[in-house]
């Protein structure tokens, strides 16, 4: 519940720092003296649009900030536990706009977006504004109305989920038929080609296999003649070789060795070159015995190495990379075939989505039925106290399963009939401005019973009301306040004598300065402001009298 409000430089507010109880208070106070001050204050502490002209001329900046017990509101402090903003079981809300129009919010003393303002705000106060009747034609609000009381919420969520994949699944569609006329077209192509490389089949790393191949056997003379020449000074020479003068040197090192010691890690290491130097030979041998000339071998390399240099120029890369790109292409036209069958099986997908969007709808429609009626009971009932006996109002819910959407498939609408033998017709065609007025209150109250908020703030709901039936909107306004913490801003002395506590609101000028002032009034001086609404300035014996008639006792 609301437990304290402070206002500074807001308006025509200078500073206001009031406390609030349970029950039911009421809000009085003289036109323009700036009754709906502390609601704009609140609106905005919960997360409201913030602009320049709030602040008091002259001042930098609007300070405003709420505190809230919420002990008894287990939704919120799951809320701030979640985001790490708890503190017991208080919160206290806060907003700060400068004189440029600039905002900045706390909860808890911690900053934070004007998005969480809003998203903590509405478990924590919920605000009936004073031209609530005239959305009350919209069928928009109509089906929030009705949502609200039924508290589907899991329903609603449901039915928008459904909706929404099934949405996507239709859009996904509709871009793959989209497409499907350029993928046949880029699937033939690639057909085509994936063919042509099929054809000539060349394997990864063949073609630089096949180029070495191709230069060996082309320079296979030069090969033959150089190997050769190289044995020979390896080995093979009749009077002179690597092998034999490194044996010689060997002989004499050796010789040497035996005359000292320090010589012997030499003679190591000749013998191991002379191993590496009879091996390279014998390789190098092995080489040159391998080199024959095979025209009809080189022939056909060059077919090959001129087809796959033909290719990748037709295709625009290298011929290096003519197999990849080869591989590449047969993955395009897989994943071009898999889109066809993706197609069929999105199909299928988009048609289930659509069977669980229509039954989501269908269930929550049920549900909306039901509420329905038990809303029609209750609001003929208050609409009859309301000074319209005879009046009968219903909620027609139509399932059209054909026009879904992301709250359902009803279409909705308040049929109300506020005279004797008068057909139930849409709202807006039968109800004067008055009947609206009261039908609008009687929808409100009832609904404000099934909301979770523990806090609740009817602005002027009361217009068009006057006499008996204002007592009667005073006495639903006191139930209501015996189980939820209600505010009331009024200008009907019947509704104010109803409320547990009253405040009044007064505006003074000083200079060229104004001023609103907000105060509780204690039970004679409630008994003066009853007697003002009565009667205007002058307070006489019988307002006074008035009054006291009006004052519910505790």
């Amino acid at each position: 519940m609301l437990s304290q409000l402070t206002v500074s430089n807001f308006a025509i507010v200078k500073f206001l720092e009031l406390e609030f109880c349970s029950g039911m208070t009421t809000i009085t106070g003289e036109t323009g003296a700036g009754k709906s001050i502390a609601i704009d204050a609140l609106g905005l502490c919960l997360g409201g649009r913030g602009e320049a002209a709030m602040v008091r001329p002259g001042a930098p900046r609007a300070e405003l900030s709420a505190c809230f017990d919420i002990s008894a509101i287990p939704d919120a402090i799951h809320w701030l536990k979640e985001n790490e903003l708890d503190d017991e079981d208080q919160c206290i809300l806060r907003r700060s706009i400068s004189s440029e129009g600039r905002s900045k919010a706390w909860i808890n003393g911690q900053p934070v977006p004007l998005a969480q303002l809003k998203a903590l705000g509405q478990m924590l106060l919920t605000i009936h504004g004073q031209h609530a009747h005239q959305g009350l034609l919209q069928s928009q609000t109509q089906q929030n109305l009705l949502d609200n009381y039924a508290a589907h919420h899991g329903l609603l969520e449901a039915c928008t989920s459904s909706y929404r994949r099934w949405k996507h699944l239709d859009n996904e569609l509709v871009r793959l038929r989209d497409e499907q006329e350029q993928r046949q077209a880029r699937r033939q192509l690639l057909e085509y080609q994936v063919q042509e490389l099929n054809e000539f089949g060349l394997e990864p790393g063949e073609f630089q296999a096949i180029e070495a191949e191709h230069k060996r056997l082309a320079n296979c003379t030069t090969l033959m003649e150089q190997s050769q020449r190289a044995c020979y000074f390896l080995s093979e020479g009749e009077e002179v070789s690597a092998l034999s003068l490194l044996q010689q040197a060997i002989g004499e090192v050796e010789a040497l060795a035996e005359e000292d010691a320090a010589l012997a890690p030499t003679v190591e290491l000749l013998h191991e070159g002379l191993i590496q130097l009879q091996e390279g030979a014998a390789e190098l041998d092995r080489y040159h015995q391998s080199l024959e000339m095979d025209p009809e071998r080189f022939h056909e390399l060059e077919d090959r190495l001129s087809k796959a240099m033909t290719l990748a120029r037709k295709h625009q890369v290298k011929a290096a990379e003519l197999a990849e790109f080869h591989t590449q292409l047969a993955d395009e036209l897989s994943a071009i075939g898999a889109g066809e069958e993706r197609l069929e099986q999105l199909e299928l997908e988009r048609d289930q989505a659509r069977e669980a969007c229509g039954q989501s709808a269908q269930r929550l429609s049920k549900s909306r039925q039901r509420y329905a009626k038990e809303l029609n009971k209750q609001i003929t009932a208050n609409l009859r106290e309301l000074a319209l006996p005879h009046a009968k109002f219903q909620i027609e819910v139509n399932f059209e399963p054909e026009s879904l959407s992301p709250s359902g498939s009803d279409r909705l609408q308040f049929l109300v009939s506020t005279n004797p033998g008068q057909p139930l017709q849409p709202l807006g065609k039968v109800a004067s401005g008055g009947e609206l007025s009261r039908i609008s209150l009687a929808i409100q109250v009832i609904t404000a019973r099934k909301v979770a908020t523990p806090t609740l703030i009817f602005d002027e709901v009361d217009v068009g009301i006057s006499g008996p039936t204002a007592a009667v909107v005073g006495r639903m306004l006191r139930t209501l306040g015996e189980s939820t913490q209600v505010f009331c801003v009024t200008h009907l002395p019947q509704v104010a004598g109803n409320g547990h506590n009253h405040m009044f609101v007064s505006k003074s000028t000083k200079g060229k300065a104004t001023e609103t002032l907000m105060v509780t009034l204690a039970q004679t001086q409630r008994l003066d402001e009853l007697a003002r609404l009565l009667g205007g300035d002058s307070i006489t014996d019988a307002t006074l009298a008035n009054a006291r008639e009006l004052l519910v006792k505790e």
